[in-house]
């Protein structure tokens, strides 16, 4: 295969697992040979100064998405690459108008959540733009993909466009090396308990992810020696900083802040806990996963049940019940686990199977 000229469109470099995997992807095509660019409305994020050390990163400043079309024409004007993939819906109908312009490479887009839950909160007139939207714009690109069967079932009903139109390549997630000693020992000062009640979750503080859920869940368990560690940061840590002093479980409540590299948290935890209403895929399953952690879920749409084999690998709870939420913890924790068979599910996720049906879209 010739080496290509690949630009990643996002929106930005926030920490989210959208993100995240598309920065996982940049990296494996780097090893690959290619060379990879990327193209952000706005140059800001918690992953920008990470993304920056390997590729060249191209700020749009455009703010707001209407604004992007003629942009992204001039940009691509000027540089010519080979292969243009887009993250995310509006990126992923507007990418797709740059072959109206003139733009001769090829355009892959793909969607990273379920979007018909994502933005069901809309009125009449926005769902109706969404679903146009999607059902004009999808047909002018090369490939479209969603990152889980649900997703893609997702977007093909929303688009009103055959399923066979639409790939499923589940995300990238890479091993992470072991954490150095002094890591997990500060990790481990952090949760104040020893081993057996360490409950872990980590992801942005946002409605998506239900983080209220969980905390209600974790008090009805009732266990003095548990402790919750958040991990991650967003708008809703007030309020959830509020509600754990409501509940009264307020010192068994760990706020550790954004870590780009969460494995020392996996490593000392004795469970991962995704609380999400929705999700895409579900990038922090994989990660428990790998660091032999096990995983309680929501079945939300879409990701945990396809990663999980329905309960396989990991307990899976109805959305928004606190209850067999905190019942599935308690049994979870109170079982033993073989690690070994969790990262072995974890492997069936390396970027390098991920990278190479990117590429084949790409670069075909």
């Amino acid at each position: 295969m010739r080496k290509k000229y690949i630009t990643f469109l996002l929106p930005d470099l926030r920490g989210g697992g959208a993100e995240r995997v598309n920065l996982d992807l940049a990296l494996e095509f780097a090893r690959n040979g290619h060379r990879v660019e990327f193209i952000l409305m706005r140059a800001r994020g918690e992953l920008l100064a990470e993304a920056q050390a390997a590729f060249s990163i191209v700020d749009l400043n455009c703010p707001r998405a209407r604004n992007l079309p003629r942009i992204l024409q001039r940009y691509l004007r000027q540089h010519h690459p080979d292969a243009l993939l887009a993250a995310m819906w509006p990126l992923t109908v507007i990418a797709p108008l740059m072959r109206l312009a003139g733009y001769r490479g090829r355009l892959v887009v793909s969607e990273h959540n379920t979007l018909s839950v994502q933005y069901g909160h809309w009125g009449r007139f926005h769902r109706l733009a969404l679903r146009g939207s999607m059902a004009v714009s999808y047909r002018l690109a090369h490939a479209r993909l969603g990152v889980s069967a649900g997703v893609s079932d997702d977007i093909s009903a929303l688009s009103g466009l055959p399923r066979q139109m639409f790939e499923v390549v589940h995300n990238p997630v890479p091993p992470r090396p072991m954490p150095d000693a002094q890591s997990l020992k500060k990790v481990d000062a952090l949760w104040a308990v020893p081993p057996s009640g360490r409950i872990v979750t980590v992801g942005s503080m946002k409605a998506q992810k239900n983080h209220s859920l969980l905390l209600r869940a974790f008090a009805k368990m009732g266990r003095s020696d548990a402790r919750l560690m958040f991990v991650g940061t967003g708008k809703g840590e007030a309020d959830l900083r509020a509600m754990a002093a409501e509940l009264g479980v307020v010192e068994r409540v760990v706020f550790a802040g954004f870590h780009p590299d969460p494995t020392p948290f996996y490593q000392t935890a004795d469970l991962f806990v995704l609380s999400s209403d929705y999700e895409g895929f579900g990038n922090v399953i994989v990660e428990a996963l790998a660091c032999g952690t096990p995983v309680v879920s929501t079945d939300c749409p879409s990701g945990p049940a396809e990663i999980l084999e329905n309960g396989k690998y990991g307990h899976l709870v109805p959305v928004r019940d606190a209850q067999a939420l905190a019942d599935a913890m308690q049994e979870s924790l109170a079982v033993l686990h073989n690690p070994a068979i969790l990262k072995q599910r974890a492997s069936d996720f390396a970027p390098a199977i991920a990278a190479k049906r990117y590429l084949e879209l790409l670069c075909p």
